[in-house]
């Protein structure tokens, strides 16, 4: 019985096919960990949600920004947009099925005995073990909730508020949805930078990626996310690791053997 964990799949279920021929998972034994934005990008989002369906507890998800922002296109919030390529999504015959299944997946998945953490952005360096669990759970309860709807709807409110300081009521949860799913850059203070998505080499203080902030939680748990495609070959601290490898930008989708801490990857097809 082994573990893998795929990086940001983005729609491209032809990769995952052969990625995972790679390291001939097993359905019946292997567990597949999934850094999220499952959707999105690439041309085939509708086979990818419903291969990790059936996986059942085989496969461990949590939710990234695009599967966010396809679940507020579902509900009326947002529009279709030709680009992300979910239009077969919407029109599938058991599309509320997917997508009840999709709201209900975590922010945050951890593994007590195997010491593994994982979320799409990251962790947030400002909080503890403790702070961290409470708050992917309040989200997660508030998403699978009858409130669902109301909550998708202000999350896409224009006036985002990023900040951390005397966060109150929905701000306050905005913020907890924006560092485990759109995370990247930190100012000083603790506040997210929504703007930067290059590689830390490119920038120099005041700004910080998430992982160089100081934090305890990877000195207990190896902690892996995605989200950040443009990071290259950047110094991540001890036990962190970054999966997600721009498949979906014509580079390579990429899945590391956890037992060994082995990589595997392949390379973006012409017909993603």
């Amino acid at each position: 019985m082994s573990t893998y964990l795929v990086g940001d799949i983005h729609g491209c279920f032809n990769q995952l096919k052969l990625l995972l021929r790679q390291v001939s998972f097993n359905v019946d034994k292997d567990t597949l960990w999934c850094t999220g934005d499952l959707v999105c990008r690439g041309a085939n989002s509708l086979d990818v949600l419903c291969f990790l369906y059936s996986l059942g507890d085989r496969v461990k998800i949590v939710l990234g920004n695009h599967d966010l922002y396809l679940l507020s296109v579902y509900y009326g919030i947002n529009n279709n947009k030709k680009e992300d390529f979910v239009t077969d999504v919407l029109k599938y015959k058991d599309v509320k099925v997917l997508m009840s299944w999709l709201r209900k997946q975590p922010l945050l998945q951890i593994d007590e005995e195997k010491k593994i953490i994982m979320s799409h952005a990251g962790i947030y360096p400002k909080w503890n073990l403790d702070t961290l669990i409470r708050c992917a759970r309040e989200i997660e309860s508030i998403l699978s909730s009858e409130d669902y709807l109301i909550f998708l709807h202000l999350l896409y409110e224009n006036n985002l508020n990023n900040c951390t300081t005397n966060l109150t009521g929905f701000n306050r949860l905005r913020f907890i949805v924006n560092v485990f799913t759109r995370m990247r850059y930190l100012y000083p203070n603790g506040d997210l930078n929504m703007v930067c998505k290059e590689s830390p080499s490119k920038f120099t203080l005041p700004l910080q990626p998430w992982f160089s902030v100081g934090n305890n939680i990877h000195k207990k748990y190896t902690i892996f996310f995605g989200h950040w495609s443009s990071l290259l070959d950047d110094n991540l601290p001890y036990n962190i690791y970054a999966l997600d490898t721009g498949c979906c930008w014509g580079k390579k989708l990429s899945m590391i053997y956890l037992e060994d801490k082995i990589y595997f990857s392949q390379d973006c097809l012409v017909n993603k």
